[in-house]
């Protein structure tokens, strides 16, 4: 889509595309091993049904297939994409190292947080919709533009995510609602609960985010515990607020992409399928 945004699909767009896809299910297939994740997708996650260490070779045959595909990309270009995808790998891999040290961590700051999903996320987004528009001939202005829609579209569907993760149903989420709450993962709407918690509710959230369970009633009566806690402070108010104001960030990069309006509508489709999935 970033390269059809500026004239006809290229070969090696393809090429990137497949790149990016292996490289995207790599980092899942791990990420599930480091998360204990039972579903991807609705589906049982590879480690569950083939082991650790399947899952773990798996992701990383993945990874050389993604860099197979590049090197077959025209000289023209190729320098500037692998330059990009490395940088992108990179601070994907930072993100999820940054998501596990949150999780032993008593407190983090939400501007943290913020820096942690772009990275974990939303820089793939971002460098997909970029590496398309090199191919596509942009110049570089468009191209940063574009970077930038990805950027902040990238963010707030990460807090999307995390949203859903609480509020959502799912069967069509794909994945067991309040599994960031068991892990005590510290998502945007824990730390804003924390942030605005007084002394009575800081003691009750405390003493929900200690609590093991030890079978699914035990789980169902943390999670629920702690949803209510999120609505009564407001941090899921807050929460899809913070969601609107990534998402029209996002839009004015788009915006401010110089090329014939008309050719951006299917992004602008693209942000509206991402930011509008039901909760």
């Amino acid at each position: 889509m970033g390269n059809e945004l500026f004239g006809d699909i290229q070969g090696d767009s393809w090429r990137i595309a497949h790149a990016i896809e292996l490289f995207h299910n790599f980092t899942l297939l791990h990420d599930d091993i480091m998360d204990k994740a039972s579903l991807r997708r609705g589906q049982t996650t590879v480690h569950i049904r083939n082991g650790e260490n399947t899952a773990i070779l798996s992701g990383d045959v993945m990874l050389v297939q993604a860099y197979s595909c590049l090197q077959e990309l025209s000289a023209e270009y190729i320098h500037w994409i692998l330059k990009l995808f490395n940088q992108t790998a990179r601070e994907v891999c930072e993100g999820q190292q940054f998501d596990m040290d949150y999780e032993s961590r008593a407190s983090v700051q939400l501007e943290e947080y913020i820096q942690m999903i772009k990275l974990k996320t939303s820089v793939l987004l971002a460098a997909s919709l970029k590496m398309g528009a090199i191919v596509g001939g942009a110049t570089r202005h468009n191209c940063d533009r574009l970077y930038g829609f990805g950027k902040n579209l990238g963010i707030a569907f990460q807090l999307q995510d995390d949203y859903l993760d609480c509020f959502g149903d799912p069967k069509k989420f794909g994945k067991q609602v309040g599994g960031d709450i068991l892990r005590n993962k510290k998502t945007c709407l824990l730390i804003k609960a924390q942030e605005l918690a007084g002394a009575a509710e800081q003691k009750t959230l405390n003493e929900l985010l200690v609590l093991q369970p030890a079978n699914k009633a035990q789980e169902d009566e943390k999670i629920a515990g702690v949803l209510e806690i999120y609505k009564r402070l407001g941090a899921a108010d807050f929460t899809r607020q913070l969601i609107a104001d990534y998402a029209a960030r996002a839009m004015q990069h788009l915006e401010e992409v110089v090329v014939v309006h008309s050719r951006k509508q299917p992004l602008r489709d693209l942000a509206d399928y991402l930011l509008h999935r039901e909760y």
